[in-house]
């Protein structure tokens, strides 16, 4: 197969689906998947006309894809929007393909991008910002994994852990991004939970209902965001909080800790304080030093600054910040609120507006741009 005709035709093919009506990240997702059954098909059956033969298989590629989506959209108008309580008695397929492309072929961030894409329904842009890595290196990382299951039998399920890491990214999206995926999320890991008796799985679980039952709150009635702390609590799910809180102990108290575990543990800690000011910062310190031990994640750090900040003063938080990398999403916020929490309203008000320039979504870049405002506001002539 000639490589360099495969490269110099891409751009044209992509460039015809862009024509016929498909968006710029669609054609490319449907060209790289016609260059996978290319490579399978062409070396024993060449084409006579490989541009035209790209053209037609992307296309139906780029339908089926429409289809698929729209399918889905179907099945998340069908959830209804709060979670039954209690496990699910029948499973569908969908927690089955999760598994099956959690492939052992592949590596778990492989796996866990490939099915956020062709299960989850997230796009390469989605996935990619999840993962703190540019839209091109995670579009490269998922053709990769597309090649490496082309032609393979899905029949051998991955692991739990992987299904897991995929759940905990596509409800996050779900519940901070522009695609409402959280019912199904809390959907299938309440499917997970009644099939596998594993802590992690009743901890991702107690992490997805005690986030979720704050979602009345986050947001004013115009879409704007607002901040835990100046949350309405009386508007928190209590049923939802209940329960979180219920599988969460049960699963602690199995003594095998994971991250799941450890974030819901401060989720809860939250939702037990009746007003913000009454909130156990100290524990919530001790839980984030168990991440840092369990996963050394950078956006775990950035957050634990934050608690710092909170239990033992801004200046201290600061610290905790500087050893943190300054290209973390969030870095300029959680700067900004520092520094103002610090007494420090001009460098706040210039980490703010810095912050706003980096915002993925609309309601956080609109709410960082009153932050900036409001100090600015205050300021001497």
């Amino acid at each position: 197969m000639d490589g360099d005709l495969l490269r110099r035709l891409i751009p044209e093919v992509i460039g015809v689906l862009v024509r016929r009506g498909a968006d710029f990240a669609a054609a490319e997702d449907a060209v790289q998947d016609a260059l996978v059954r290319a490579l399978d098909v062409w070396p024993a059956d060449p084409p006579r006309d490989p541009k035209g033969w790209l053209v037609t298989v992307a296309w139906h590629r780029f339908l089926d894809a429409g289809r698929a989506d729209a399918a889905r959209r179907r099945r998340e108008d069908l959830v209804v929007e709060e979670p039954v309580p209690g496990p699910t008695s029948e499973v569908d397929d969908t927690l089955r393909l999760y598994f099956l492309c959690a492939h052992p072929s592949l590596s778990p961030s492989s796996a866990v991008a490939l099915t956020l894409r062709a299960v989850g329904g997230l796009t390469t842009r989605q996935i990619a910002r999840a993962y703190l890595v540019p839209e091109a290196t995670m579009a490269q990382r998922i053709s990769r994994a597309k090649r490496t299951v082309a032609g393979v039998r899905l029949d051998r399920p991955g692991d739990v852990a992987t299904v897991l890491r995929v759940l905990y990214l596509v409800f996050n999206e779900g519940y901070s991004g522009d695609v409402d995926l959280v019912a199904e999320a809390v959907r299938l890991t309440r499917q997970l939970a009644a099939m596998v008796d594993d802590p992690e799985v009743a901890g991702l679980l107690a992490l997805m209902l005690l986030h979720h039952a704050r979602r009345a709150a986050r947001t004013t009635p115009d879409g704007g965001l607002v901040p835990l702390a100046e949350q309405d609590r009386s508007r928190w799910d209590t049923g939802a909080i209940a329960e979180g809180v219920r599988i969460l102990q049960a699963a602690l108290a199995r003594d095998r800790l994971g991250e799941f575990q450890a974030q819901a543990a401060i989720a809860a800690l939250h939702a037990d304080a009746p007003v913000a000011a009454e909130t156990d910062w100290v524990q919530i310190v001790e839980w984030y030093d168990e991440l840092v031990r369990l996963t050394d994640s950078p956006v775990v750090r950035l957050n634990r600054a934050v608690a710092v900040g909170e239990a033992d003063g801004a200046r201290a938080g600061l610290a905790a910040l500087a050893a943190v990398d300054p290209a973390v999403p969030r870095h300029a916020a959680v700067t900004a609120y520092l520094h103002e929490r610090a007494g420090d309203p001009v460098t706040a008000a210039r980490w703010y507006a810095e912050a706003a320039r980096r915002a993925a979504h609309l309601a956080e870049r609109d709410h960082l741009i009153r932050q900036a405002a409001r100090l600015n506001a205050r300021l001497p002539g």
